[in-house]
């Protein structure tokens, strides 16, 4: 498993999504991964995980999706 490269994500939370030092390191990683998500290209939700999504559960007219 490789390491996480703390000084980048550390920069990218104070950077790009504003926190202060002490909100940071109170993230667990699953949350700073998400709360970074669509614009990274390994995130759940960057266009491929969105598509895979978009696809097993299309909008509908309202009535829940069961299979």
């Amino acid at each position: 498993m490789a390491a996480f490269d703390w000084p980048e994500l550390l920069t990218a939370g104070v950077q790009q999504l504003g926190l202060k030092p002490r909100e940071f390191w109170q993230l667990t990683p699953a949350e700073l991964v998400l709360m970074l998500g669509p614009d990274r290209e390994d995130g759940y939700l960057a266009r491929p995980g969105l598509e895979r999504l978009m696809s097993a559960f299309p909008d509908t007219d309202g009535e829940p999706n069961h299979g």
